[in-house]
């Protein structure tokens, strides 16, 4: 663990204190490539007659404050494996169950990783005129009953793959009684069950086992982690004992006024409203241990090891032993934040959560989460988004969107919860203190207390406590309702009300079981029935690229870099809603790219002709290439070429938007499936950076059939694809500029007010800088050397046909350490490779450059960039790339970089 000054200090696991008390421990599963259990789980206790111990996930956003980032990724990646087990055509006709309420923002995360399924969760609050279509008992939970309210009754119905996600298997019970339930309904040859964590002994594998054999159906397992919780005779009297001795301690302290206990106790006394709060020993570093994986990785084991010790507080230990006591205030001073949320956009899936929602939901995101930041206002600090029971899904997302914006030092999120476990202020227990509130949702099991964890003393410097409408209520606003709990613990108390989904009193039953995804040829055409075309769009030749864009030539887009920065950074807007300034080089740096032209051409035109030919001879005899504008216009332009000079093909090229955190162009995708066979589509890119824009790619294709989501491009340096023609970071010289290079065409433009539902996204046609233009040359200069490669690339194509070109994400990797050595803590600041750093350089606010020590000509336009913009290049080992740019990571006008002087461009 290190703390905020980076001094190192020694992480204590989350489960000492039990483990040393009652001799509970946690055995491996024997997976190598798992992440660790005491990297997963901490130990705590509870007051519960039938398990005393509580297993407490680091990486669920329930008990542990974490980074919203690490909380999607867990999830996140648990679904993409579900998609690779099941394959696409299953997928689509999945439906993803998540259990209340632990479970319900990770079953979300789930879905959203599978992307092709709708979603729905269990429910304790059942809803008038909305019929259960099943329900079930949780065996070992304090509150058993389980709710099925779809709005759609033929939801459940299908016999498509049922997933059902839980926080952790520990006897497998709750999955039991869940199919048995679903399955004497409506039965299904296919079930999958996720979970972070499976901990069944042997006896309880082999009872699942044999209750698949007995329904003829077929039970797969997707986990993070496994193993087993070795529990000594006699620990559930034990763990009684220790929680009852604890407790008592605490309540003695809260009648008493402050007592000294001994282990610094942090518990409370079952009493409704009874608060028991310690906020001593928590250092600021609490829950700040670092990020896990990436909401597209689909690695289990990129969550391993990063956030061990997330829990284990400051380095001081425990606290001296004081125990606060309850005090009834006046009620918290909280201030509104007006979210607007979308009309009619379900808060969760506690009625069904399409991915139609999903989509709309991450349209919306960057505004809701602008909100929350300009509530915030400048410089908030560290940041915790406080979600509600089942409400965990919607805090979560609005807390990672936060957390992207890099408006705060810090966010972390968590939920409360009905769950009550003992709190011990000690760094090796999992639960440090609790806030205890009265339930203010007016539940169907009626009133009782609910519980906030490691929240008090955590050091936050604001709570966003999300709530839904149904949650709104005097009792939240209650001199000891959770806000006023809260107060004591923060600078500042924010509410925000996501409005409570009601569903149709009278559902209409889906004429389908399960709706599968809408062939794409019979969705709405779009208005734009041609692509434009050069000279009118772009300076290419019509035969070249069609594009599949709006001309919004004629609409003022262009802001200054540093206010786009600013925007974008704040939540306030998206990088897609405005245009930079184009740059207009030098004649140093002019000369500078033609000679890197001159130098490169050959080596550019054998990756073109290599990336071709792997094209042609793995994918389709008769490819469309679809490129993405604009990086990869010029390399679809070089492929058409290619293809024609070799082998006398005269290949479609059309070019698309997508916008990272948007998608992809869907109208553009409707044209094309309405022109083409989906099958001919091959999506073309320059290079790859760290994937973010292959993931985009994959992730947007879910919903039409037909389309291959993988992308080729002409570098792969951050090993992100398997169909590429080189995976060196070398200079390609069309990364140099901007329009000029790219047939004077602007960065694509998606923005609510100029880009209707049936239009096509939009971009600008730079004809006044037709002097300067040098798109057409570039493709010149280069295929002119097709002919002297064309031996080397039949060699190479027929070695990596052969080769394992399986991509290893060496890129990714190396972007979340760098993120986390430089304490920048977002992974979209971190801008990997030349093309990547050159494009920091022309269009973002760059902070500093890294540099592979002794790389060469390849940076000299790097180094000419940063020199007039007065940008530090530091050369370091190890580095996978031939350079990293990394942007500004708090960037304001006044922001300074590296040597303390004020960023600005030139």
């Amino acid at each position: 663990m290190t703390t905020e000054r980076g001094k190192k200090i020694d992480t204590v696991w989350s489960g000492t204190w039990v483990a040393d008390r009652l001799g509970v421990s946690l055995q491996e599963g024997g997976d190598p490539a798992a992440p660790r259990l005491d990297a997963l789980l901490g130990l705590a206790l509870r007051r519960n007659p039938k398990r005393a111990h509580l297993l407490v996930s680091q990486v669920l956003g329930k008990h542990v404050p974490q980074s919203p980032e690490a909380v999607y990724a867990a999830g996140y990646g648990l679904g993409e494996r579900v998609r690779t087990l099941l394959g696409d055509g299953a997928a689509a006709a999945a439906v993803v169950l998540g259990y209340a309420e632990t479970a319900t923002g990770l079953g979300h995360c789930v879905a959203d990783g599978l992307a092709l399924a709708p979603y729905l969760h269990s429910t304790r609050r059942p809803v008038p005129g909305v019929e259960p279509a099943g329900g079930f008992e949780e065996a070992h939970s304090h509150a058993t009953s389980h709710l099925l309210l779809p709005e759609d009754p033929e939801l459940l119905a299908g016999s498509g793959p049922l997933v059902l996600v839980d926080d952790e298997f520990s006897t497998g019970n709750t999955v039991l009684n869940t199919i048995a339930d679903l399955h004497a309904r409506h039965p299904r040859g296919h079930y999958v069950v996720v979970a972070l964590v499976d901990m069944r002994s042997p006896a309880d594998r082999d009872r699942l086992t044999a209750f698949a054999e007995g329904l003829g159906a077929r039970i797969d397992l997707v986990a993070l982690a496994s193993g087993t919780v070795r529990l000594p005779e006699g620990v559930l009297a034990k763990g009684q004992a220790l929680v009852e001795e604890y407790e008592t301690r605490g309540a003695a302290g809260h009648t008493g006024g402050p007592a000294s206990v001994a282990g610094s106790v942090a518990g409370a006394a079952s009493g409704s409203g009874s608060a028991a709060e310690s906020g001593a020993g928590f250092g600021s570093g609490f829950g700040s241990g670092p990020v896990a994986g990436s909401a597209a990785g689909s690695s289990a084991g990129s969550v391993a090891g990063a956030v061990t010790g997330s829990a284990a507080g400051s380095a001081a230990g425990p606290a001296a032993g004081s125990v606060a006591g309850s005090v009834a205030g006046p009620p918290a001073a909280v201030e509104r934040v007006a979210l607007g949320w979308p009309g009619g956009l379900p808060d969760g899936g506690r009625h069904g959560f399409t991915p139609a929602d999903r989509d709309r939901l991450e349209a919306a995101l960057p505004g809701l989460a602008g909100r929350i930041a300009a509530a915030l206002g400048p410089e908030p600090g560290r940041v915790l988004v406080l979600g509600n029971e089942e409400l965990m899904y919607a805090p979560l997302r609005l807390a990672r969107a936060l957390e992207e914006s890099g408006v705060a030092r810090e966010v972390r999120f968590s939920t409360t919860t009905r769950s009550p476990v003992l709190a011990v202020d000690d760094p090796g227990y999992a639960i440090r203190t609790r806030l205890v509130f009265p339930a203010h949702d007016t539940p169907a099991d009626g009133p009782g207390d609910r519980y906030a964890y490691n929240v008090a003393g955590a050091g936050f410097d604001a709570v966003v406590a999300v709530v839904d409408g149904a949650g709104d209520t005097a009792a939240l606003h209650a001199a000891d309702g959770l806000l006023a709990r809260l107060a004591p613990h923060t600078g500042r108390v924010l509410l925000a009300v996501v409005p409570s989904y009601e569903p149709a009193a009278v559902p209409v039953p889906a004429p389908v079981s399960v709706p599968a995804p809408v062939p794409v040829l019979d969705r709405q055409e779009p208005i734009m029935s041609e692509p434009l075309r050069g000279p009118a769009f772009s300076s290419y030749a019509p035969e070249d690229v069609g594009w599949l864009l709006q001309d919004f030539s004629d609409v003022e887009l262009e802001a200054p870099t540093e206010e786009r920065e600013e925007a974008i950074q704040a939540g306030g807007a998206h990088y897609a809603e405005s245009l930079p300034v184009e740059y207009q080089p030098s004649p140093a740096y002019q000369e500078l790219y033609q000679s890197a032209l001159t130098a490169s051409a050959a080596r550019i035109a054998r990756a073109v002709g290599t990336v071709t030919e792997t094209v042609l001879a793995e994918r389709t005899p008769s490819p469309v290439l679809v490129s993405l504008a604009r990086a990869g216009t010029p390399v679809g332009v070089l492929m058409r070429r290619w293809a024609r000079a070799r082998h006398g093909l005269d290949l479609p090229h059309y070019a698309v938007s997508i916008v990272r955190g948007r998608g992809i162009d869907t109208n553009a995708l409707r044209w094309l499936a309405a022109h083409h066979d989906p099958a001919d589509i091959v999506f073309v890119d320059g290079w790859t950076g760290k994937g973010a824009i292959t993931r985009e790619l994959a992730a947007a294709l879910g919903a039409f059939e037909g389309f291959d989501p993988e992308i080729v491009v002409l570098a792969d340096p951050g090993s992100c694809v398997r169909t590429y023609g080189t995976r060196e970071d070398f200079l390609i010289p069309s990364a140099c500029l901007n329009s000029t290079v790219s047939g004077l065409v602007s960065r694509t433009v998606l923005r609510s007010d100029l880009v209707g539902p049936a239009d096509f996204h939009g971009a600008k046609f730079y004809r006044e800088l037709a002097g300067a233009d040098v798109s057409v040359d570039f493709v010149d200069t280069v295929a002119a050397r097709f002919d002297e490669v064309a031996e080397a690339v039949d060699a190479e194509v027929k070695e990596l046909l052969a080769a394992d070109r399986t991509p290893t994400w060496v890129g990714w990797a190396a972007v979340e350490r760098i993120s986390e050595e430089y304490g920048i803590h977002d992974v979209n600041l971190v801008k990997p490779g030349v093309g990547e750093t050159t494009r920091v350089l022309l269009r973002r606010v760059p902070w500093k450059i890294l540099a592979q020590r002794g790389a060469g000509a390849d940076l000299d336009h790097v180094r000419l960039l940063a020199e007039q913009r007065g940008v530090p290049v530091e050369e370091v080992d190890g580095l996978p790339y031939t350079c990293v740019g990394l942007i500004h990571p708090r960037f304001t006008r006044g922001a300074t970089g590296a040597d303390g002087k004020a960023v600005a461009s030139k």
